[in-house]
C-alpha cells in the first residue's frame, strides 16, 4: 500500500450523523417541552441546517451564528415559541450521547492506523466532535483531529488541508489520500490540494459535479482492498 497518512471526513463517512442528528433532535424537542414533534419539523430544521451549513463553508456566516440561528430559523418557520439558545445548547450537548458508528469504521480505523497515520477532518463543532470521537471508541485509532472551527477555513479550503497535514507526523501528496461522503467538501477538497481521494458513496449517487474522486466504494470494507489494488496498478 503505497499511502501512509489517511485522511477520514467523519460525519457520513465514519460516524452515521443523520441517525445521530435525528436522536438529538428528538431529545432536544422534548427537553424543551414538546410532547410530540409536529410533522414536517426536522425536515424543516434539516433543510434550514443544510443551507445554513453551505453558506459557513463559503464564508458568508460564522459558526457560532449557525448554531443558533438554525433553530431560530425553524421556530420562526414552524410558528413554535421556543428558546433557539437553549435549543442550540441542548443539541450540542447530545450529539456525543448519541453517536452511531458506520459499519466498519472502527475496523478500518485499527487497519490503516497499524500501516500509518490516520486523522479526522471536519467542518464540525471542535469540542463536540472530540467528544463524539472518544464516544465511538475511535480515539486510540486517531493520531489528530483538525476542525474548521480551530482552523479559521472550511473544507474543501486548500488552507484547512494546509493546516490539517501540518498536524501530520509526516507528508507527502502522494502517501496521502482523503476518505469522505462528500464531493463539494471532501473530493474538491482533495482535488484542489492535489492528493487523491475515495468517494464512500453507500447510496450510489450520481456524480453530476466537476470533483473527480480516485476512486468510489460504497461499503467502507472495500477501502483497504482498493488502497492495495492503487498500489499495484
Amino acid at each position: 500500500m503505497k499511502h501512509r497518512l489517511f485522511l477520514f471526513d467523519l460525519d457520513d463517512t465514519l460516524l452515521d450523523f443523520k441517525a445521530s442528528e435525528q436522536l438529538s433532535f428528538d431529545r432536544t424537542m422534548r427537553a424543551l417541552g414538546l410532547a410530540a414533534l409536529p410533522d414536517g419539523l426536522f425536515a424543516r430544521y434539516q433543510a434550514i441546517n443544510t443551507a445554513l451549513w453551505r453558506s459557513f463553508e463559503t464564508g458568508t456566516v460564522s459558526k457560532d451564528f449557525l448554531k443558533v440561528d438554525r433553530f431560530r430559523q425553524t421556530f420562526v418557520a414552524s410558528g413554535l415559541d421556543l428558546d433557539p439558545e437553549a435549543a442550540s445548547r441542548l443539541y450540542l450537548e447530545s450529539l456525543s450521547d448519541t453517536v452511531v458508528l458506520i459499519d466498519g469504521a472502527k475496523e478500518l480505523c485499527a487497519t490503516l492506523a497499524a500501516i500509518g497515520e490516520v486523522g479526522i477532518i471536519t467542518n464540525g463543532v471542535e469540542q463536540i466532535q472530540h467528544r463524539r470521537i472518544v464516544s465511538a471508541g475511535l480515539r486510540d485509532h486517531v493520531s489528530f483531529v483538525a476542525t474548521s472551527e480551530a482552523c479559521g477555513h472550511a473544507k474543501p479550503d486548500s488552507r484547512f488541508f494546509d493546516y490539517t497535514v501540518r498536524m501530520a507526523r509526516a507528508f507527502t501528496h502522494a502517501e496521502t489520500i482523503i476518505v469522505g461522503d462528500r464531493l463539494d467538501a471532501d473530493i474538491l477538497g482533495a482535488n484542489r490540494f492535489g492528493i487523491e481521494s475515495c468517494w464512500f458513496n453507500p447510496g450510489g449517487l450520481a456524480n453530476d459535479t466537476h470533483a473527480l474522486p480516485t476512486f468510489e466504494v460504497a461499503r467502507l470494507h472495500d477501502v483497504v482492498p482498493a488502497l492495495r489494488g492503487l498500489a499495484i496498478a
